[in-house]
C-alpha cells in the first residue's frame, strides 16, 4: 500500500471512529479509558518524536544551507538572491496572517468544546514574556546556545545556527571540512529520522484523531475544513497575484510564459512534495524551457530548495494562528510578528521533503503555549497541503531564478543570445587555424 493511501486509511479509520464513539458513548467510563490508557499515549508518543529532532534538524539544515554557498564568491548574484527570498517570503507570511485575522478559521468552537481540547494538553515551552522590539532583537543574540535549545528558544537558535553556518564557509581549513562533513552526517541522519518518523503517521494520526473527535465530534471537521480553505486561498493568491507580479515586473517574463514553461516542475512538485526530489527537474525546466543562463539558475535554484521555503513560511504561519484561535490562546499582534520572523527564518531550516515543516511548526506551538495535540489535525490534511505549498516553493524558485537572471548582462533575450552564438562560432572558425585544438577544447569546457 502507498504511503498516501495509508495515511487516508489512518484519517478515515480515526475520524470516524471517534465520530462514532462520540455518538454513541461519549462521557462513557470504557471510552474515557481507551482514550487515556491508549490513543492519547500513542498521539503523544508520535508528538514527542516529532520534538526529538526539531534541534537537529534546524541546526544541520541551517548550518548546510549557509555553508554551501562560497560568501566570498556571492557577489550581486548572491546578495539578489537574499534580497529577493527574504522580501517574498515576508510577503508570503504576511498573506497568511492577514487571512486567519480576517477569517478566523479557528474561531466558532464551543467554550465546553475547546475546554474539551485542552484536557491533558502538554506544551513545549513558554514565549518570551516581554515581546517587546528591543528585547526581541536582544534576545536573537544567546547568551548560552545550550540554554537556548534546552528551552525552546527558536529566534536564538536560528541565530547560532545562522552565525555558525557563516563561520564554517569562511573557514577553510581540513578540520572545519571534516566538521562541514559532520554536520551534513548528522543533516542526512535526521531527515531519514523524520522520514520514519513520517511512515507512522498513519498510526499517529489515527489516534490523535480518534482522541479529538471522539472529545469534540463534528464540530471540529468545520474547523479544519475552514482551515484547509484558508491555507489553499492563502497558497493561490501567493502564486497567481504575487509570483505573476514578480515575474512581469522585476523579471521582465510574461506569467502566461512563466507558468505555462513551468508546468512540468509544478506537477513534479505536486506529485513528490519535496522541493529537494523536484530539484533536477526544476533545473531543466530553468534552462530548456525559461531559456534562464544555467550558472544563474543552479545557482538559485539549489539554494532555493533549501531556503526558499515560500509556501513552507506561509503554511505555519496560518498553522500557528489557526491552532491558536482553535484552542482560545490570543496573540497580539506583537507576538503575530515573533510568528512571522521565525516563519521566515525557520523556512531556512525546513528539510526539502515531504513533513519537514512539522517539527518547525510543533517546536513553535510550544513556545506560545498552544496545545501540540492540535497538530494532529493539521496531521490529518498536511500530505494534500504539503503537495500544495511544495508547488509554491518551486514556482518561486523559478520566479527568484527569472528575477536574478534579468540582472545578469549576457541574458538581453535568447535572440540576441542566438546570434551572439552564431558570431562567435564563425569568429572561432576564423582563428581555427592560429588556435590550438587544446585551447579551443578548453573554451568549449569553460
Amino acid at each position: 500500500m502507498s504511503p498516501q493511501l495509508k495515511m487516508l486509511l489512518g484519517i478515515g479509520v480515526g475520524a470516524a471512529a471517534g465520530l462514532a464513539a462520540n455518538g454513541l458513548a461519549a462521557g462513557a467510563p470504557w471510552l474515557n479509558w481507551v482514550i487515556d490508557h491508549l490513543t492519547y499515549p500513542a498521539g503523544q508518543i508520535f508528538l514527542r518524536l516529532l520534538f526529538m529532532l526539531v534541534i537537529p534538524m534546524l541546526f544541520s539544515a541551517l548550518v548546510m544551507g549557509i555553508s554551501e554557498i562560497d560568501l566570498r564568491h556571492l557577489g550581486r548574484l548572491g546578495a539578489r538572491t537574499l534580497g529577493y527570498t527574504v522580501v517574498i517570503s515576508t510577503i508570503a507570511v504576511l498573506i497568511g496572517l492577514f487571512l486567519v485575522n480576517v477569517l478566523q478559521p479557528g474561531e466558532g468552537l464551543p467554550d465546553a468544546l475547546r475546554d474539551a481540547a485542552r484536557g491533558g494538553a502538554v506544551t513545549a515551552a513558554a514565549a518570551p514574556a516581554d515581546a517587546s522590539p528591543v528585547a526581541l532583537i536582544i534576545g536573537m543574540f544567546p547568551d548560552n546556545v545550550i540554554k537556548a535549545a534546552a528551552s525552546g528558544d527558536m529566534l536564538a537558535l536560528i541565530t547560532f545556527s545562522l552565525f555558525f553556518g557563516v563561520g564554517l564557509t569562511l573557514t577553510r581549513t581540513e578540520a572545519a571540512a571534516r566538521l562541514r562533513e559532520t554536520i551534513q552526517g548528522l543533516y542526512d541522519v535526521t531527515t531519514r529520522l523524520i522520514d520514519a518518523v513520517i511512515s507512522l503517521a498513519p498510526i499517529g494520526v489515527a489516534a490523535l484523531l480518534f482522541t479529538m473527535t471522539s472529545r469534540l465530534g463534528v464540530h471540529i471537521l468545520v474547523q479544519l475544513a475552514a482551515y484547509v480553505g484558508t491555507v489553499l486561498l492563502g497558497l493561490g493568491v501567493h502564486m497567481f497575484v504575487v509570483y505573476s507580479l514578480s515575474v512581469r515586473f522585476f523579471g521582465g517574463m510574461s506569467p502566461i510564459a512563466f507558468f505555462r514553461g513551468c508546468r512540468v516542475a509544478i506537477l513534479t512538485a505536486f506529485s513528490t512534495a519535496s522541493s529537494s526530489a523536484t530539484l533536477p527537474t526544476a533545473l531543466r525546466v530553468a534552462e530548456e524551457e525559461l531559456h534562464l543562463p544555467p550558472h544563474v539558475s543552479r545557482f538559485v535554484l539549489t539554494a532555493g530548495s533549501a531556503m526558499n521555503q515560500n509556501g513552507t513560511a506561509l503554511f505555519e504561519g496560518i498553522t500557528v494562528l489557526f491552532l491558536a484561535q482553535l484552542y482560545g490562546v490570543h496573540l497580539p499582534l506583537s507576538k503575530q510578528a515573533i510568528v512571522m520572523l521565525i516563519c521566515i527564518l525557520g523556512g531556512i531550516g525546513t528539510a526539502g521533503m515531504p513533513g519537514g515543516s512539522l517539527p518547525v511548526v510543533a517546536m513553535i506551538l510550544g513556545m506560545f503555549n498552544i496545545p501540540v495535540e492540535g497538530l494532529g489535525l493539521i496531521l490529518g490534511v498536511d500530505r494534500f497541503l504539503d503537495m500544495c505549498r511544495t508547488v509554491l516553493n518551486v514556482t518561486g524558485d523559478l520566479a527568484a531564478a527569472v528575477y536574478v537572471s534579468r540582472g545578469e548582462p549576457h541574458l538581453s533575450g535568447q535572440a540576441d543570445d542566438t546570434q551572439g552564438a552564431a558570431a562567435e562560432g564563425r569568429e572561432e572558425q576564423d582563428k581555427g587555424e592560429r588556435a590550438p585544438s587544446g585551447e579551443d577544447g578548453g573554451k568549449r569546457d569553460a
